[in-house]
């Protein structure tokens, strides 16, 4: 049997079904019951700093700029 034969005889049958189950696994472990507070977490990263702001030296210059005009 050549090798390209061998290949896509393989990348045809085994090859799909690993990467079909790879992705299954991958759904899964997203949608597990224990990660959906690490998911809130990073869903609410950009809201940390509502109630106070982040400070001046972390802010870019022309925030500052604007601040002071």
């Amino acid at each position: 049997m050549e090798t390209y034969s061998f290949l896509r005889e393989l990348a045809d049958s085994w090859a799909l079904l690993v990467m079909f189950s790879v992705f299954i696994g991958i759904g899964l472990w997203a949608f597990r019951p224990g990660s959906r507070a690490i998911h809130e977490d990073t869903a609410n990263i950009p809201f940390r700093h509502d109630a106070r702001p982040a400070p001046e030296r972390d802010q870019p210059a022309a925030v500052k700029e604007a601040r002071n005009t």
